[in-house]
């Protein structure tokens, strides 16, 4: 996990709490501060590492960014497998002992799950993450789908994935891309022959809603598609006119108007069991 000085600090509890609740917990819990935190951070963090010795923090003193703040916390990995989880999302209790079989039994690099995205600002009320989900993001199954996918959208829902390690430092591990981190290390561990699979099972709830929406139309992501697009090119993905018309596709969805944008999201997202595979 890596954290900023930007996620709430209860959100960052409720993360780190399930990873303590794991039905087949993890060796170690690596969390990376990226920057300065703040009070309530802080005191989030003691509380954990006083009961869990196995969380361990890793301090970078200024903030970097996503990518090399992952990029931090995968120098610190000396097992063969690697769980993501955002700071301000939430592990189902069974995550990990129903992915890494998944993933040993395919052959697999990178495994990634359904996500049950719900509401933040709702839970925030008061309603629990399960009365206030807003739909299943669900990406397709089987690798020669997810490398089509790749051809246009980020093929794993991040905050879901397991990685075989090797396979993500033979690929060069995280870059400074940001708001591509993720996507950017798809591109390049598929193009280096690493093998995909995604769960339909939603093991990771997210935190959506208008605030995550908004996160996608950004300052700097035009420029950040731009130089995705540079990537899929670079490793043999796309062609240089798909790049373009990706670049025109993807751009135009993130400028539509906020009521279409949330349409178009569950359109092309909150897919049924069984749609993406």
């Amino acid at each position: 996990m890596t954290v900023y000085a930007g996620t709430a600090a209860a959100h960052l509890d409720a993360a780190l709490a399930s990873l303590w609740a794991q039905t087949r917990p993890a060796a170690a819990a690596v969390l990376v501060a990226d920057g300065p935190l703040t009070a309530a951070q802080e005191a989030v963090l003691a509380t954990h590492a006083a009961a869990h010795p196995e969380l361990r923090l890793i301090r970078l003193p200024v903030n970097r960014g996503a990518g090399p703040a992952s990029a931090a916390g995968l120098a610190e990995v000396a097992t063969e497998w690697v769980a993501r989880l955002d700071a301000d999302d939430i592990a189902a209790p069974e995550r990990l002992a129903r992915q890494l079989p998944y993933a040993e039994a395919r052959g697999l690099d990178v495994a990634g799950t359904a996500l049950a995205e719900f509401d933040d600002a709702a839970v925030a009320a008061g309603a629990s993450p399960g009365r206030a989900l807003l739909g299943v993001r669900r990406l397709p199954a089987g690798h020669d789908r997810i490398a089509a996918y790749a051809r246009w959208n980020s093929p794993v829902n991040h905050p879901s994935a397991l990685l075989r390690v090797a396979a993500v430092r033979a690929a060069g591990g995280y870059r400074d891309r940001p708001m591509m981190e993720d996507y950017d290390l798809w591109a390049r561990m598929l193009a280096r022959g690493a093998r995909f699979g995604n769960m339909a099972e939603p093991l990771t709830l997210f935190r959506g809603g208008d605030a995550a929406l908004a996160r996608r139309v950004g300052a700097g992501m035009v420029a950040a598609e731009r130089r995705m697009q540079a990537t899929l090119v670079a490793e043999g993905l796309v062609s240089r006119p798909r790049a373009a018309l990706n670049l025109l596709l993807r751009t135009g969805y993130r400028l539509l108007p906020a009521a279409a944008l949330r349409r178009v999201n569950r359109l092309l997202f909150h897919r049924r069991r069984g749609a993406a595979t």
